[in-house]
């Protein structure tokens, strides 16, 4: 069996039989010529299939066990083209700590008499509001930015005796960590923005699922509203994706340490992290430290988004999480003296250094 490790190094490889190109070549074409009368290469229009995003999306099906993946213009066009797939007035249960924007996209579609949302705070109660009333269920795990593990094994048990589709935005862990289509889940969501690319220059979604009948509906959903990822982006990404699990691993490891310093800093009041990824929040004792703190960092940059190469910091009450009325955040723990951390690729120490000598300021 081939590891995950080759399978991201060789992405892309052997795929031009003419040249023998090693790099997959980009093809930016939007027509494609037919043979003849009732004939086609397999691409038509590249709205429906391009030679480049085909092989991204066969890669993508592969790491997450699926069987079908569509990569999509971005995180947030994944997630509208998986909730086309359900009809007006069907019912969503979602996870009430979770990503600002998807928040705004369902309180739209709600006002809009399109489908209704019910939320739940913490496992126990996401199994004690599932029932028949359901129709799907929405979870990010770890969630964000309070970076709570949900047991998605568990959720996809509860949802299968009640017919409901599991939805798991994996963007935090990666099939790396986590592959929640074998723990049971129908479908999966990524901001391919983030890990996947890995570089803060593509904006990119994807969804992956390995159910026959859910695939062939969302490959025509894509192809009728067109939420498409051009050629030149598939390239990028699948270029990115092979240094996928070195970065991740980087990451990941730099973000242990950069926990335990944090732990042992006065003004820290808690640290919230998941126990694997890269991801990380930090709550700090008095909210008066944010500004300062934020305006006297030197390596780590103050941004929105996560998962590069680069360190970012963000304050989820203005800018990813500002569209939450307040009320709400707070009720579940989304406070203001919270920050959301990123951890990149840089040296360790550099980034605790970075965070004491701005903590100091």
């Amino acid at each position: 069996m081939v590891s995950i490790s080759t399978k991201l190094a060789q992405l892309g490889n052997r795929k031009d039989s003419v040249t023998g190109s090693v790099s997959l070549p980009i093809h930016p074409s939007t027509t494609y010529a037919h043979p003849a009368m009732g004939e086609s290469t397999g691409f038509d229009y590249t709205r429906t299939a391009n030679p480049t995003r085909s092989v991204l999306e066969e890669g993508l099906a592969d790491l997450e066990g699926g069987t079908y993946a569509l990569a999509t213009s971005s995180g947030m066009s994944a997630i509208q083209l998986v909730l086309q797939l359900f009809p007006k007035g069907s019912k969503i249960l979602a996870g009430r700590d979770l990503y600002g924007g998807s928040y705004r996209l369902f309180e739209d579609l709600e006002k809009a008499d399109l489908l209704t949302f019910e939320y739940f705070l913490d496992e126990a109660a996401c199994l004690e509001k599932l029932d028949a009333s359901i129709d799907a269920v929405y979870l990010e795990t770890p969630t964000n930015p309070l970076m709570q593990v949900l047991d998605i094994e568990a959720i996809a048990q509860a949802c299968r005796k009640v017919d409901a589709c599991l939805i798991v935005d994996n963007t935090l862990l990666t099939p790396l960590r986590q592959k929640p289509l074998e723990l049971g889940a129908d479908i999966v969501v990524h901001s391919g923005t983030k890990y996947l690319t890995g570089h803060n220059d593509i904006l990119a979604g994807v969804v992956v699922t390995n159910d026959a009948d859910l695939g062939e509906r969302l490959v025509h959903l894509a192809n009728a509203t067109g939420p498409t990822l051009s050629a030149f982006d598939a390239w990028l990404f699948v270029r990115s994706l092979k240094t996928l699990e070195v970065r991740f691993d980087r990451q990941e490891a730099t973000a242990r340490q950069v926990v335990s310093a944090l732990e042992a800093l006065p003004g820290i009041e808690k640290v919230l992290y998941a126990g694997q990824g890269a991801m990380l929040s930090v709550l700090f004792a008095d909210q008066a430290q944010i500004k300062p703190f934020l305006e006297n960092l030197q390596v780590f940059s103050f941004a929105e988004s996560l998962g590069s190469v680069e360190s970012l910091v963000t304050y989820p009450t203005t800018q990813t999480h500002a569209d939450i009325p307040e009320e709400v955040r707070e009720s579940y723990g989304l406070t203001p003296n919270l920050l959301r951390f990123s951890i990149g690729l840089e040296d360790p120490e550099d980034l605790i250094h970075d965070i004491k000598q701005a903590l100091q300021a």
